[in-house]
């Protein structure tokens, strides 16, 4: 089957960064299926395990964590799917990615795709969704319903991929005041579109910022991006005994600054339950289908911004670029083969 793969690091710019590569076919365990790839979109973890993870020598290793497709085929113990049905998901990041023409992965992590998006609208959300979502629901523990809770939410980077999620979910779905931070005027405008109650700029003191649209100190922080550039400030904004989380990798954090306020740390990486083979990975597939519902009521968008045509080396080179530039916004797609 076609793929694109990668046999050493090297740099998006080096020719052999990327290639198109011929591999066999998936074998699919007892509760796997068989995905037909239709669509898949890039995130900042592509470009990070090309840069940094080796494969072993002379083996291709595929990357792609967010797919949309067809089920062909399941696995002897699969129940929740059967072959055809229209499927969506970010796998997992210690097996075969999805840049290639057929993918195995566990039902338990995918969820069934919403009828009202096309495969590449799909294949945009599901990492950055899981993501927002476990921040949010499991790990600050905000309620999912939409009664008037008098909290707010500091989103610190939400004009980005998972910021453009979080931002709808908690608008939608909670009863909290959502308070997003973007730097540009367009930035700033696409986050009040998602949904933000206010704006404010990352650039300026967030503790200033936020007293300057009247919230001494905010409940909850979702810190996405610049952690460690931002974390001084985030102590002096966030009341006592509130909830920081966090999903970027800092340097390194003093969270002795947290500890006159009593408040929590917590990490947000979607991959640890399939990673780790948690017992309740089948969550997973319950919130993917959820978020289906919820865009096919309208509730949440898309949020694909570039569509850089067919899955192949050249073009997933150019969108690996594009990410490395940090002048992406929204998500970038491609589909077929």
């Amino acid at each position: 089957m076609k793929a694109v793969a990668y046999y050493q690091n090297l740099p998006i710019e080096h020719p052999e960064s990327l290639q198109d590569v011929q591999l066999p076919e998936p074998v699919i365990g007892e509760q796997d299926l068989l995905v037909e790839v239709k669509a898949v979109s890039v995130n900042p973890v592509d470009a990070k395990v090309r840069a940094g993870a080796a494969p072993e020598a002379g083996q291709a290793k595929v990357l792609g964590w967010d797919a949309a497709g067809v089920v062909r085929a399941v696995g002897g113990k699969v129940s929740l799917f059967q072959p055809g049905d229209k499927v969506w998901y970010a796998g997992a990041l210690h097996r075969p990615g999805a840049n290639s023409e057929r993918h195995a992965v566990d039902e338990r992590i995918v969820g069934r795709m919403p009828h009202s998006l096309d495969f590449e609208q799909a294949a945009a959300l599901p990492l950055t969704a899981i993501t927002a979502w476990e921040l949010l629901f499991d790990r600050l523990q905000v309620l999912d319903n939409r009664a008037p809770s008098g909290r707010s939410l500091l989103v610190v980077g939400a004009a980005g991929g998972v910021g453009s999620i979080l931002v709808q979910l908690a608008r939608r779905l909670t009863g909290l005041t959502v308070i997003g931070t973007a730097s540009r005027p367009e930035t700033q405008a696409w986050v009040k579109e998602l949904g933000a109650h206010h704006v404010i700029d990352h650039r300026l003191p967030l503790s200033e910022e936020l007293k300057r649209i009247g919230y001494a100190s905010v409940d909850y922080v979702a810190s996405l991006n610049q952690t460690d550039a931002h974390f001084k400030e985030i102590a002096a904004a966030i009341a006592p005994q509130g909830k920081l989380a966090l999903i970027d990798d800092p340097a390194s954090l003093d969270v002795r600054e947290l500890k006159r306020k009593s408040v929590s740390l917590h990490w947000e990486f979607m991959y640890t339950r399939s990673l780790f083979g948690t017992d309740d990975q089948i969550q997973q597939h319950l919130l993917l289908n959820r978020l289906a519902e919820l865009v096919d009521a309208g509730l949440i968008r898309s949020t694909v911004a570039e569509r850089f045509g067919r899955i192949d080396a050249a073009n997933l080179k150019r969108a690996h670029a594009l990410l490395e530039s940090k002048r992406a916004k929204g998500k970038i797609v491609l589909s077929g083969f």
